[in-house]
């Protein structure tokens, strides 16, 4: 049995939220950078600098992923490095003018979907007192908590933390570490829930949690397991999350700072 946790660290794409894949290089986006640059590069130039750009940007996140404290690249960086490296200039420079809503622009999915039984499970959570926070690696943290806040999920989470905005990507510790610290609750009183063996529960191990908590998504089913790299648990969605926290509850009832949820802080 796990130990009751006194906070919950969560994942957003795989955990809270259904993120299935979609095209790199959205119809829209490619007007829009096509209107920005004033038709000095060519649309389907732009479209495919968008798809080869994805796949270069997915490497380097695999790459600096394996490295020891990997951090986030700013917007503008991502855009000159991976897309309009070979632009004219002033379509470079129009491009990094406008890097942010792009990177938002790019990141924003119409199918995002909140996972079953999430809900419930940080509803039952949020009863019991225990502060929640998102850890999350993202191009553009801004997207993700404009999405929580439409689908009436935002009130429920004290701190929200995203690899744009705070620098450290995960498996780098020190992104769980912020969160924690910004909840007021002991990195080793926390459960770390993510999708990702290579990226959450490696983050969840380095960074001392109480307990690592695998929640399965595509993304897990496509990953090589580490050698040596497991979690405490493994669940499907927020109905095994509540399972979860019920059974580690147990008789004794949560064990946490306070009660009251979200509306008490």
């Amino acid at each position: 049995m796990l130990p009751s946790p006194r906070a919950l660290l969560l994942d957003f794409g795989g955990v809270l939220v259904d993120a299935p894949p979609q095209p790199p290089d959205p119809p829209a986006l490619v007007r829009r950078l096509s209107r920005l640059v004033g038709g000095s590069v060519p649309e389907d130039r732009i479209a495919a600098d968008l798809r080869q750009g994805a796949e270069a940007y997915a490497r380097w996140r695999d790459e600096v992923g394996r490295s020891g404290d990997p951090v986030e690249l700013p917007h503008a960086r991502v855009w000159a490095d991976f897309v309009t490296r070979d632009w004219p200039q002033r379509a470079r420079a129009a491009v990094e003018r406008e890097a942010t809503p792009l990177a938002y622009a790019w990141t924003w999915r119409a199918e995002w979907a909140v996972r079953p039984g999430v809900p419930e499970a940080l509803a039952a959570a949020d009863d019991a007192g225990l502060p929640l926070a998102v850890v999350s690696n993202t191009l553009c943290g801004a997207a993700h908590r404009d999405f929580l806040a439409a689908v009436g999920l935002a009130r429920l989470f004290a701190a929200q933390f995203y690899s744009d905005e705070a620098g450290p990507r995960k498996p780098n510790p020190r992104l769980a570490r912020l969160a924690a610290d910004a909840v007021g609750v002991p990195i080793a009183h926390c459960w770390f829930v993510g999708d990702s063996l290579n990226r959450d529960i490696a983050c969840a191990r380095r960074a001392g949690t109480g307990a690592a908590v695998l929640m399965r998504s595509p993304r897990t089913d496509r990953e090589a397991t580490p050698p040596g790299l497991e979690a405490d648990a493994r669940i499907e969605d927020g109905h095994g999350l509540l399972a979860l926290l019920r059974r580690a509850w147990g008789a004794r009832g949560p064990s946490s700072p306070g009660r009251g949820g979200a509306a008490a802080r």
